[in-house]
């Protein structure tokens, strides 16, 4: 990595600090338009203290335990939209039972439930939280699986536009393990806020079986994340989250089913490993909100929109998660492809420079990636390559984060470095191979998480 920017960084030109100054205040415009009111039960700033659903506290849920370790993410994703097909019905008279993986252990959980995109109320009447048993399997742990209350009710109905919260559980929840979290909602609720491209298989089935340990009931398969945006775990593992803001490239499209192969992923494992050794790093646990198709600015179709920009889901899914303590963002790639022209540059960069912003506003340090090549990619042009590299000057410059990591660097042909390395290469020239995504991972150095915000001068 190299180092970023800090209190004493350069001031960007004119044309830039406008650019800025209109995007931040457009920012602002939409993103209280979209997201008040959104969030009963809301995980905030505040839900390292304990908050439950309905905002009680853990002194008033006979279940929660004692308020002792840390409270971080331990697995989250970001809502994309309104699963196609569920529009009317939902997923009605069935139990979903989403597999996630989790970065730090703890003793007690807790875990988001959205319905962001439906557009009517959805009603949860049971859910259920257990250890997997295995790898690659519906089955739990028996003596894990702990049916989920909200504000002490087994049921709760989320109302359109809006998430909750869990109660607190006691469970033993491991490090780099497989978590089941199953819902079955009894009536018909509209579309299904789900997150597409998990690169993991879940688990559907007919009826009500969110206590079904066999899970021979779970005959039905998927590769979408459905209603659960988070899990939470108090303990003793980690101090806070890093949150990894991205596109396609950080969502691992391209890396093998189940295997948990995302550079996110390889950065969790790295960053525990370093702790275990004794070096000199932070305790963190490590969540992925890499949307596939996402772009620093633009926004897709829909009210809410589907595919939010970076700077309009930067308070929902990066400030919104539990125990932030540094961000990574690894944007920009998208807004120069998906553009019916040529992207102007300074307009990325400033967009940027929004999510900088507004992270150093709560004190978090600020982690930037540089665009990887993409030449031989059908929207590869001598125009959109010359944007690439402009906007990697700029970051590689220290002008845009705290800290780099140097993914192009790292992937590139040494000898045409337009282009992925043919190991590090998927094969369709923009995404990486398992290799490649190893390869992020590895040469991101755990050091530069260290430290917050510069100070202002």
């Amino acid at each position: 990595m190299t180092p970023g920017r800090d209190g004493g960084a350069q001031v960007p030109p004119a044309r830039q600090r406008a650019l800025l100054a209109a995007i931040v205040a457009a920012v602002v415009a939409v993103s209280a338009a979209i997201y008040v009111g959104v969030g009963v039960g809301a995980v905030d700033g505040t839900s390292e203290r304990g908050t439950l659903a309905g905002g009680r506290g853990a002194q008033n849920n006979p279940a929660a335990p004692a308020s002792t370790g840390t409270w971080v993410a331990s697995w989250a994703t970001a809502p994309v939209g309104g699963e196609p097909g569920t529009e009317t019905t939902g997923l009605a008279g069935r139990s979903v039972r989403n597999v996630v993986h989790t970065s730090a252990g703890g003793t007690s959980a807790r875990v988001t439930l959205s319905n962001l995109y439906g557009q009517s109320p959805l009603t949860v009447s049971h859910a259920s939280i257990a250890v997997a048993a295995g790898p690659g399997t519906a089955a739990a742990l028996a003596d894990s699986l702990r049916p989920l209350t909200f504000t002490g009710s087994p049921s709760v109905v989320i109302p359109a536009g809006e998430q909750v919260l869990s109660d607190v559980v006691r469970i033993a929840v491991p490090h780099d393990g497989d978590v089941l979290i199953t819902t079955y909602s009894p009536t018909a609720s509209g579309p299904v806020t789900y997150h597409p491209h998990a690169r993991q298989i879940s688990y559907v089935a007919d009826g009500e079986h969110t206590r079904d340990a066999t899970g021979a009931a779970y005959t039905g398969q998927s590769t979408f994340w459905r209603y659960v945006t988070a899990l939470d775990v108090l303990g003793n593992e980690s101090d806070g989250t890093v949150v990894v803001l991205g596109d396609s490239l950080t969502d691992g499209i391209t890396s093998t089913a189940g295997a948990n192969r995302r550079w996110p992923d390889v950065l969790s494992d790295r960053l525990r490993e370093a702790v275990a050794a004794g070096r000199d790093v932070p305790r963190y646990s490590v969540v992925n909100e890499g949307i596939s198709g996402n772009q620093v600015l633009a926004d897709g179709l829909g009210r809410p929109a589907e595919n939010p920009s970076g700077v309009n889901r930067f308070e929902r899914d990066v400030l919104g998660r539990t125990n932030v303590k540094v961000v990574v963002v690894a944007l920009g790639i998208n807004d120069i492809l998906r553009h019916p022209g040529t992207a102007d540059p300074d307009v990325v960069v400033a967009g940027l420079n929004v999510l900088v912003e507004r992270a150093h506003a709560r004190g978090l340090k600020v982690v930037g990636a540089t665009l990887m090549p993409f030449r031989g990619h059908r929207g590869y042009t001598g125009a959109r390559e010359a944007v690439r590299q402009t906007i990697n000057a700029e970051i590689r410059a220290g002008r845009v984060f705290d800290a780099v990591v140097d993914f192009d660097a790292a992937v590139r042909d040494p000898y045409d470095p337009r282009r992925f390395r043919v190991e590090y290469d998927s094969g369709d020239h923009l995404h990486p191979s398992d290799r490649g995504f190893a390869r992020m991972g590895e040469v991101f150095d755990p050091r530069d998480l260290k430290g917050g915000a510069p100070a202002r001068l």
